[in-house]
């Protein structure tokens, strides 16, 4: 709070209207800052108990360098401002490290390697050696078909993985090259020039407009110095420095020069904490990897049940040879492994990324597209993100107190502003004007005195060119323009400026005063007759323009927003009301330890992470620790920033999404890199992400289908009628099913309008009852082929009896490809398959895959795997026989999802209510379990979904006053309103 200079001599006869007398008036009253500047303190500790090593200097219970008492820096760093000696610097290198970030590359061979340790791998490696090593036997040589196709398969997904992995960005790299490569330091009272690398702390160090500060330090010199840090806090305007303030590393001098001594260098900084945050405590394996590894898991135990089965009832009880017995378990193994799911998934999040491309997103992290499909909150920092990062005079708030309207007092601003080598404020003062070049037209420049930090304000004295008169305008802090003023001031007018500065800070304004005298005399030099109060400006960082809109559309898609900026509590408000995204937002300070509230509303700080728009006065390390914590809640979360102090909690975010104009260090820790201003592309992104999850999950859905009716439909035909199909026909279908799914990478689906996510449980379900439906249309076929003579009797095919018979096998072979392949279509519509049409790549793909399974049925007569071609009879009589068994699979979709929905009823598990207790009263809303009843049901009202999610709606209706809190908040409501509003699905 700065003290009020005295106001200027000016003759009573020049002042048109007296001043009326004023009671005293508490100093600096025009001067809100809604800022809290820390005091120095003393060290915690004895200081003599701290020895010169980074356990001491940077345990914050004992001494915190960036608070003390400048003397007590000297004191403690054991440094004068002659520098360091030579030998002393060799000393503090081994004892703090080098003034940069450590790296440690991963060898690519194993990171190569990695992508084969898996459950799905696992069981595709076992098959492999069994197909090499185990079936060499009996005189029959190993199985060289199988083990070559299962081989190849298994690098394409490794080698998919491994350079989607590979090509991603280095965000550790990127903090590093942001580091200042040179530094000014004194050393033995000399000053040189120096790397960077070298300095340590208690170095003295000097640095000027335009130069990088090197390393974290506190300032014993300073001159007019303005540093702009944005980039590490998110403040949106460069911060004055002065004798005893710190200067964080890699931030940059925008004006003045200054001394100051390294009180921290490299990891230790405040810089080097946000790179050390950077992918730390990553306990977080990708979430698609999970989900592959519980589908593998799926896949391994019930191939292994059967495997065992097979084991004990082939060989213990039918006394199969080994080689019999080794052919069958294959057949198991191949069949029962979804070979192709890691690549189908990378080629459809591939695709997906070229269409994100489309609307200028670059995805760095393919498989983020997954998460982005399920993220139910949304974190977004302010500055440059939902703001355009630019000053802008806010017109509609601006006050006048004289005779003056206000695009003249906007004009007599722009007259008291610089129009070249402008800073900050006077930028955005011309800029609001309709023609900034009427900054200097009519007028002619006699005197301009710049802002600087003694005066605080600008200057102009000018002449009009229509009327020569001479008038002199100024504007800046408001308590030293009101007490330049002596011309029709008065108490009134006093009161009423307070006030409405008041108000500005209130909503974190910043507020510029401007007055303005005429000069009688003509003459530049002399006084005028008293200057005027004739306005007040409010600045601000204005929102972009489709913040608003991207806000109320992230909320129609379920995805709730929350403010992270390091910018002041008052200003975090004003662009929250601005933007419809609410006001009820806490300071950082309540996320440290003991800052918690214990008398508020929350009983938890998680509830009240939670419950909060958004978070103002946030470091790094504050944001890194709100999404961890919202992810331990069970929320996929997504962060968006542009700059370096972003990077850490884009890292850790499930999404980190960098913006437009970001830094390298926030483009290398994010997912999604945006290539144009504004967040509309996020609201594009989701709903693309949607789509794409939706291939995933129809896919899924279908590979384990396939596997329970291979590993079903075959061990029970191997126990029931000793049925041997080969495995290298499996092999084949396989082979063809993959080829033809890779086409859902290109699929017609519609996106669901709430978060999506993985339901095992359901897909298994589902899995389950379309696997054993199809099992037994394949045992139902066998058995009237060979126990009946209905097939030659009404189509004068050849009776087979034979139950090994090679053209028995190709049947067999064409029945199971056939309807395999035709599950995809029940799997991938929502209601009857003939309702929604598929791509033409999927439909085309399909009938060229059943065009080569019909060519293979009539003329594969492969002795080496135990088939022959059949006849044009058997061929037309298995597509009939699978037309006919295709139809009802439709009705046990339909009975599924009745029962599903039944379940989740019953286990209040209904969409939107993956319920979780917080006070052991109220349960809140967080994100869906399953997709199904959010998918195919016409959508209802907000109101009406809340009250099922939450298990309400009986006699007797009870809920939390947490809960009621949290259903009366703004964003509650406008999401509301917006669903209402929003229709069942978007247009495909």
């Amino acid at each position: 709070m700065s003290e009020s200079a005295p106001a200027p001599e000016i003759a009573s006869e020049d002042v048109k209207a007296p001043r009326a007398p004023v009671e005293e008036k508490k100093a600096g009253r025009f001067d809100k800052t809604f800022e809290e500047k820390e005091k120095p303190k003393h060290a915690l500790v004895d200081m003599s108990t701290i020895e010169l090593k980074a356990e001491d200097l940077y345990d914050k219970d004992k001494v915190d360098l960036e608070q003390v008492e400048l003397d007590d820096v000297w004191t403690l760093l054991q440094c004068k401002e002659e520098g360091l000696s030579a030998d002393e610097v060799t000393r503090r290198l081994e004892i703090f490290g080098p003034n940069k970030l450590e790296h440690h590359e991963t060898s690519a061979f194993l990171q190569f390697l990695s992508f084969m340790w898996n459950p799905l791998s696992w069981v595709m490696e076992g098959a492999a050696l069994v197909a090499i090593a185990l079936s060499n036997g009996e005189g029959t040589p190993p199985d060289w078909q199988d083990f070559v196709g299962i081989v190849l398969l298994l690098f394409v997904n490794s080698g998919i993985g491994f350079y989607e992995e590979r090509s991603a960005g280095n965000a550790v790299k990127a903090l590093m090259e942001s580091l200042a490569p040179k530094a000014k330091c004194r050393r033995d009272g000399k000053w040189n020039e120096i790397d960077s690398a070298d300095l340590v702390p208690g170095d003295v160090i000097s640095f000027k407009i335009g130069d990088i500060v090197p390393a974290d330090c506190r300032l014993y010199d300073a001159i007019n110095v303005s540093i702009d840090q944005a980039g590490l806090t998110g403040e949106s305007l460069p911060q004055g420095k002065h004798v005893g303030d710190q200067c964080f590393s890699s931030s940059i001098c925008k004006q003045g020069e200054a001394e100051g001594v390294v009180i921290a260098t490299g990891a230790n900084t405040f810089f080097g904490r946000a790179a050390s945050l950077v992918g730390a405590d990553d306990d977080s394996t990708g979430h698609l990897q999970k989900i592959l590894a519980q589908i593998g898991l799926f896949c391994l135990v019930s191939i292994g049940i059967f495997v065992l089965l097979e084991i004990l009832i082939l060989y213990a009880d039918f006394r199969f040879s080994y080689r019999r017995g080794l052919n069958n378990i294959l057949v198991l193994l191949i069949g029962g492994i979804p070979i192709a799911m890691p690549t189908v998934l990378s080629v459809t999040l591939a695709v997906g990324a070229q269409q994100l491309a489309k609307y200028k997103a670059i995805v760095t992290r393919i498989t983020a597209i997954e998460e982005l499909a399920g993220v139910t909150i949304l974190c977004s920092d302010k500055t440059g993100t939902l703001t355009t990062n630019k000053l802008t005079i806010d017109k509609s708030t601006l006050k006048t107190y004289g005779p003056h309207d206000a695009d003249q007092v906007m004009l007599f601003a722009a007259y008291a502003s610089r129009t070249e080598n402008q800073d900050a404020i006077d930028m955005c003062v011309v800029n609001a004007i309709p023609n900034p070049a009427d900054a200097r037209n009519g007028i002619k420049l006699l005197d301009f005195k710049p802002f600087n930090p003694t005066d605080k304000r600008t200057e102009i004295t000018y002449s009009e060119d229509s009327t020569g008169h001479v008038k002199r305008v100024t504007k800046g802090m408001t308590g030293i323009i009101i007490e330049l003023c002596t011309r029709n001031k008065s108490a009134e007018i006093e009161d009423q400026l307070e006030k409405d500065v008041e108000e500005f800070a209130a909503r974190g304004l910043r507020a510029l005063a401007v007055a303005f005298e005429d000069v009688p005399s003509g003459n530049k030099e002399d006084a005028g007759n008293g200057f005027e109060l004739i306005g007040l400006l409010a600045i601000f960082d204005p929102p972009r323009e489709d913040t608003k809109q991207t806000i109320d559309d992230a909320q129609a898609l379920g995805v709730k927003v929350k403010m992270v900026t390091g910018d002041q509590l008052a200003i975090a408000k004003e662009t929250g009301r601005r933007l419809g995204l609410g006001d009820h937002m806490y300071p950082a300070k309540v996320l440290k330890a003991g800052g918690f509230p214990t008398d508020g509303k929350h009983l938890t700080l998680d509830e009240m992470i939670m419950d909060a728009d958004g978070f103002a006065g946030v470091f790094p390390e504050h944001k890194y620790e709100i999404v961890k914590r919202l992810q331990g809640l069970g929320h996929l979360v997504a962060m968006t920033g542009d700059g370096a102090n972003d990077a850490p909690a884009l890292s850790r975010a499930n999404v980190g999404i960098a913006v437009e104009g970001a830094t390298d260090a926030a483009r290398g820790a994010a997912d999604i890199v945006l290539t144009e201003p504004g967040l509309s592309t996020i609201v594009h992104a989701i709903r693309q992400s949607r789509v794409i999850f939706q291939r995933m999950r129809n896919y899924s859905i279908y590979a384990c289908a396939v596997t329970i009716r291979i590993v079903v439909g075959f061990a029970v035909m191997a126990f029931a009628f000793k049925f041997d199909f080969p495995p290298f026909m499996v092999l084949i279908i396989a082979l063809l099913n993959d080829g033809t799914i890779m086409t859902l990478s290109v699929d017609r689906v519609l996106p669901s309008n709430t978060p999506d996510s993985w339901d095992l449980a359901e897909i298994f379900a589902y899995a389950v009852a379309y696997g054993i439906y199809l099992a037994l249309g394949t045992i139902a076929f066998y058995l009237v082929i060979v126990n009946t003579t209905f097939f030659s009797d009404k189509f004068g095919v050849d009776n087979i009896t034979e139950a090994n018979d090679y053209g028995l096998h190709m049947i067999i072979y064409l029945q199971v490809a056939q309807i395999s392949q035709a599950l995809i279509f029940i799997t991938r519509s929502h209601g009857w398959f003939f309702t929604e049409r598929p791509s033409a790549a999927l439909f085309f793909a399909f009938l060229l895959a059943q065009l080569i399974s019909s060519i293979i049925a009539a003329y594969g007569d492969w002795g080496f795997s135990q088939v022959k071609g059949v006849s044009g009879g058997y061929i037309g009589i298995t597509w009939i026989w699978n037309i006919i068994w295709f139809f009802p699979l439709d009705l046990i979709k339909f009975g599924m999802r009745a029962l599903i929905g039944m379940y989740n009823r019953r286990a209040k598990k209904g969409p939107g209510a993956a319920i979780k207790h917080i006070d052991g009263e109220g349960v809140p809303i967080t994100r869906t379990q399953s997709r199904h009843e959010s998918l195919y049901s016409n959508r209802v009202s907000f109101i009406k979904k809340a009250q099922r999610s939450v298990g309400l709606g009986g006699k007797k209706v009870q809920i939390s006053n947490n809960e009621l809190s949290r259903f009366s908040s703004h964003q509650a409501g406008a999401a509301g309103a917006q669903l209402a509003r929003a229709s069942s699905r978007p247009a495909a």
